[in-house]
């Protein structure tokens, strides 16, 4: 079976002999690697440069914002509207609309939109561990706007979609629950951006529906959050952090936990589909794109 960028030659109609260059022609070191990298992952060298470190900031904003939107606006306009937005329709809508945010800006900064997932990678050393704070704030701010917006249009009803246990949990119950579904979705993510799976755009619809299932038979019992941000964003808007520490610890250890099984499935993470999933640095991508090439070679 061809390799991925053996088979994007192959549809391009790119031989062997036309990366070659002229005859006395200067090549820069990395100039190689980079161009195996553009056809593989276009753009992915571009978006690596720390120049364009606003541009995945802002896509973490504003994806944040949307999921947030249709997160906690569930419950905001079912309040609204005496309860017009089923359950099923609530916790539907994040899972769609992760899948879209996915599709349309993941190849920008990765689509993390949650600290857990964002952690997760930088454990995994997908992604550098410098960039994560910058993507935790612009993903707080990103919920709270959303909030903030959702208050402004419709007014502060149905606690602005605060995630909290439901009723008669403990918050130590709620708390597991974030942990295991944390768990399953930071495995989902992890495991659709490895090379060995190689499902490419799939891995949206994976993530999407991941989150619907989850939603689907858990939100009664913690909301199915999964996400400090989602969850940050409410509590900030209605200054109520009472039960926010369920939904740091629970999707911090969820993801980590996922981390650990990860190493356990595939081994150390560093891989190129990993590193060009998460956005992760210029130099570690190529890195592994040597390693791929050497393996073949």
């Amino acid at each position: 079976m061809k390799a991925p960028c053996e088979r994007w030659f192959s549809l391009c109609g790119v031989t062997s002999s036309s990366l070659r260059p002229p005859s006395g022609a200067e090549v820069k070191p990395g100039a190689t690697r980079r161009a195996f990298l553009e056809l593989e992952f276009p753009g992915a060298v571009e978006f690596d440069d720390p120049s364009h470190e606003w541009r995945r900031l802002f896509s973490e904003l504003l994806g944040t914002f949307f999921l947030v939107l249709v997160g906690a606006g569930g419950a905001v306009v079912a309040a609204k509207s005496g309860g017009a937005i089923a359950r099923s329709a609530a916790v539907t809508g994040p899972g769609l609309m992760v899948m879209g945010i996915i599709l349309f800006m993941g190849a920008v900064s990765g689509a993390h939109l949650n600290p857990a997932v964002s952690i997760a990678f930088a454990t995994r050393g997908d992604f550098p561990w410098r960039r994560v704070p910058g993507y935790i704030i612009v993903q707080l701010i990103g919920a709270t706007g959303a909030c903030l917006f959702l208050w402004a249009v419709l007014g502060k009803v149905g606690g602005l979609g605060s995630t909290e246990p439901g009723a008669g949990i403990h918050a130590w119950q709620a708390m597991l629950i974030e942990f295991i579904l944390t768990v399953g979705l930071v495995s989902v993510i992890l495991g659709t951006a490895s090379s060995a799976q190689n499902i490419g755009a799939l891995s949206a619809v994976a993530v999407g529906g991941y989150i619907i299932l989850a939603g689907l038979w858990s939100s009664p019992i913690s909301g199915a959050s999964m996400n400090p941000a989602r969850s940050f964003g409410p509590d900030l808007a209605n200054w109520d952090f009472t039960n926010y520490w369920v939904y740091i610890v629970g999707p911090i250890a969820g993801a980590l936990t996922a981390c650990g099984i990860a190493w356990v499935l595939r081994g150390p993470g560093g891989d190129i589909g990993g590193l060009a999933a998460a956005r992760g640095r210029d130099e570690r991508v190529e890195a592994a794109l040597d390693a791929k090439t050497d393996d073949r070679s």
